[in-house]
């Protein structure tokens, strides 16, 4: 088991660096930061914007190897560099990140374990009024767009305030600014705020979970070691949640860390919608003005997550399943 995890460990450095590097030039060839200064009024001489992306380690006239080793070096050190705004990229990752987990974590939490039960639900009872209604359910969910289903969501959520008469759920923002009030009623603000985004990502999550779970659910119970279970005396809930459920699971430990991990910047139009300053509205910013930088530190951030992921979920499916291990 330890040499299978040191194995995969490795694999997983290995990816963050091939991936990482091919973000950072893939952002250096394609996004020009100078563009931000030439056709200023008055204008700006080139010399100093030479001097502003020399600093800021953007300048095209440097070979993008060079800016590249540059920039490699200050991420081994622990230094990620500045943004095009002149502000250090460590303190604004540190703000964005915990705003989009505070928002991902839950909806993705909810979202896999109402849909792995859906699914399971819909397997057992196949083709019967629950699996026929909540399969129509989810694929209207998986082909509606996130915009869009953000968008609903929260006009929505306003006509249900007009109706009640007053802010049960708030669709801006984290939490409303100069609000009053002790430690109790600025939780509860935060919860109002959070409800609209983890509906929206949990819906998503609940569509694409059950679905993936039926099927896989769905190949158990039609195995054979299910029926043997049966066989030896086990009643079929017995069987089912002792062996089948197991087995089926498996799948979606792969499924959800990939899943959670690509979130990141996936919910980039939940955050923009809802007015959370989270990863994925920076790194739509950061492309909108040219900022290589910024860009960078994001996928390399995705990167790390994404494949990070992947290694826990080799890690759990080695656990839950002796054949990972001795293969």
């Amino acid at each position: 088991m330890a040499q299978y995890i040191a194995q995969r460990f490795a694999n997983f450095l290995l990816l963050v660096v091939i991936a990482s590097s091919v973000g950072y030039l893939l952002a250096s060839l394609t996004l020009d930061p100078r563009s931000n200064f030439e056709g200023a009024n008055p204008p700006i001489p080139e010399s100093t914007i030479n001097s502003k992306l020399d600093a800021l380690n953007m300048n095209s006239n440097t070979p993008v190897l060079e800016r590249y080793g540059k920039w490699a070096s200050g991420i081994v050190t622990g230094d990620l560099g500045l943004t095009l705004q002149n502000t250090q990229i460590s303190d604004e990752i540190q703000k964005r990140i915990w705003v989009s987990l505070r928002l991902l974590i839950l909806g993705s939490i909810l979202g896999s374990i109402i849909g792995v039960l859906f699914g399971v639900i819909s397997a057992v009872r196949q083709y019967k009024f629950f699996d026929r209604s909540f399969g129509i359910i989810a694929y209207i969910l998986l082909s509606t767009p996130v915009f869009l289903s953000a968008i609903l969501i929260k006009y929505g959520a306003i006509s249900i305030n007009e109706v009640i008469g007053t802010t049960l759920f708030y669709t801006v923002g984290e939490y409303t600014p100069g609000l009053e009030g002790g430690g109790f009623s600025l939780l509860v603000n935060r919860l109002q705020h959070l409800i609209l985004p983890t509906l929206s990502i949990t819906l998503g999550g609940i569509a694409f979970y059950s679905r993936y779970q039926r099927n896989a659910m769905l190949d158990v119970l039609s195995s054979d070691h299910l029926r043997t279970a049966r066989m030896k005396g086990l009643t079929k809930r017995q069987a089912l949640f002792k062996h089948g459920l197991r087995v089926a699971i498996l799948p979606m430990a792969t499924f959800f860390a990939y899943s959670f991990g690509l979130l990141i910047t996936g919910a980039a139009f939940t955050e923009t919608i809802f007015g959370w300053y989270g990863m994925g509205q920076w790194f739509i910013t950061a492309v909108q003005s040219n900022d290589i930088n910024s860009v960078s530190i994001v996928i390399l951030f995705s990167a790390v997550l994404v494949l990070f992921s992947g290694f826990l979920a080799d890690v759990l499916t080695a656990a839950l399943d002796p054949r990972v291990r001795l293969r």
